[in-house]
């Protein structure tokens, strides 16, 4: 359970003012279509976090124990520094949406804005941290809709009240508190 509520909470904060946000508010401008832009969410982060959870198990199958512990704990203080760096979405992101109907361009877009994003790192390292990376992406699926449910619905209304300073650092200093936990032998009872 725990996996499951630290995946969805970090991945929530993580996720505010995030480029795949950003692209949450520009596709519900564009089509004023929520429900498919939803479902292209869900689609998109379920296939892609669940290919990061898998990563996440394959590694902690692969890297030794006493390695292991200090690759996540390096992994997580990383997040909370890139988690600082605010996102900026690319060009690139929104041609797609001329080209495909309003799932199709969530989907594809979602997907690759997805690739190497920090939620999804985050969810490579929360997979190898807990045991049980099915519930890492079920919870990091969980706090994309968290996040970008509301973008979806109210658009640019919300973004611009939102202390985004505030929630990064948030976000920074949970990702910063479990690199620490991590390195200093919280999970020893995972095998590292």
């Amino acid at each position: 359970m725990e996996a499951l509520l630290v995946s969805t909470g970090v991945v929530a904060l993580a996720e505010i003012g995030d480029k795949t946000q950003l692209l949450a508010f520009l596709l519900a401008a564009r089509f004023k279509k929520p429900l498919p832009i939803i479902l292209g969410i869900l689609c998109a982060t379920v296939v892609n976090h669940g290919l990061a959870g898998a990563l996440g198990a394959w590694i902690t199958a692969t890297v030794p124990p006493g390695a292991m512990r200090w690759v996540l704990g390096a992994s997580f203080l990383g997040m909370a520094v890139w988690t600082l760096v605010p996102d900026q979405l690319d060009e690139d992101d929104t041609r797609i949406a001329q080209r495909f109907g309003v799932f199709g361009a969530t989907l594809v877009t979602f997907f690759l804005a997805e690739m190497g994003d920090k939620t999804q790192v985050a969810t490579v390292a929360m997979a190898a941290h807990y045991a049980s990376p099915a519930w890492v992406v079920v919870g990091t699926t969980l706090g994309m809709l968290v996040a970008d449910v509301p973008a979806v619905f109210v658009g640019d209304k919300l973004a611009h009240r939102i202390p985004m300073k505030l929630v990064h650092a948030a976000a920074a200093a949970i990702f910063a508190a479990l690199g620490v936990a991590t390195l200093l032998g919280a999970g020893a009872g995972f095998g590292f």
